[in-house]
């Protein structure tokens, strides 16, 4: 079994037992539920779409990769996972795309953008073109989404929105500005259309995770001195995360037990913004 599966059957243990002939109650059940999750076939996403699918929800699976998708589904409950491969950096079909989506799914109850891309460059070597691919997926794609998301017909009340953000979002980083730019992006994004979204029964928050071993943050790390290297594991209280902390943290948001959170950033860092 893959570990990311192993790790979410793990931790819903004792869910569905029940005490005393009485089933426990789970907070963060999402039976009924339909969830788009970008960036399905790897890391974060990946790890949240499994889960929201072991919590009920039927899960929308989007990335480029129709094949890495379908190894997502066949991480998930049979019938739970979608695949739908979409390159998000088409940002001007996305509200069209969404639209006929939801002709198969049914409107959505949540959206989950964890896609992302991360270049580490310093600022006499960066060049306008790579900013504005990391701004396009990153920040760009999460309005789009969002966007159309509120169209009539995609959405049902009550809906969560979660982005992806990150600690570099609130605390730069040298190397990495474009990507730091784009997560604190996203924080002031959530807080805006949280405000914005409210009445309309549609909640919007962020996670902000620290240094999680996903094969992104991997690829960024091999480009970091030893000395570098050390000192952003040393800076984290409690280790370095797996994708399942964060997917919890978004499935817990996406759920009724966060039903009173919203414009708010959930930071996700084993300690690292303490430190």
């Amino acid at each position: 079994m893959n570990s990311v599966a192993s790790d979410i059957d793990d931790s819903l243990t004792g869910i569905s037992e029940t005490t005393e002939g009485s089933s426990m109650i789970n907070p963060m059940d999402l039976s009924g539920r339909t969830i788009l999750v970008t960036g399905a076939s790897s890391g974060i996403g990946q790890a949240t779409a499994v889960l929201a699918g072991q919590l009920g929800a039927k899960v929308v699976l989007v990335a480029r990769s129709a094949d890495k998708l379908r190894e997502t589904a066949g991480l998930m409950p049979d019938g739970s996972g979608i695949v739908e491969p979409y390159d998000l950096q088409q940002l001007d079909g996305v509200s069209t795309w969404m639209k006929s989506l939801v002709e198969k799914t049914g409107p959505l109850h949540g959206l989950v953008h964890s896609a992302g891309m991360h270049i580490v460059r310093p600022l006499r070597m960066l060049k306008d073109e790579q900013v504005d691919d990391v701004m396009r997926l990153n920040f760009h794609a999460a309005l789009a989404l969002t966007r159309g998301l509120r169209q009539k017909g995609v959405w049902e009340s009550p809906a969560s929105v979660v982005y992806l953000s990150s600690v570099v979002g609130q605390r730069g980083r040298a190397g990495i500005s474009p990507y730091a730019a784009s997560k604190g992006a996203l924080i002031a994004l959530s807080m805006s259309l949280a405000a914005e979204l409210a009445d309309d029964g549609i909640r919007v928050n962020c996670v902000c995770p620290g240094h999680v071993a996903t094969e992104m943050a991997k690829e960024a790390e091999s480009r970091l001195t030893e000395e570098q290297a050390r000192a952003l594991l040393a800076g984290h209280l409690l280790g370095v995360g797996e994708p399942l902390d964060v997917a919890n943290s978004i499935c817990f948001l996406l759920s009724n037990a966060a039903k009173w959170i919203t414009g708010t950033n959930l930071v996700v860092d084993g300690g690292h913004l303490a430190n």
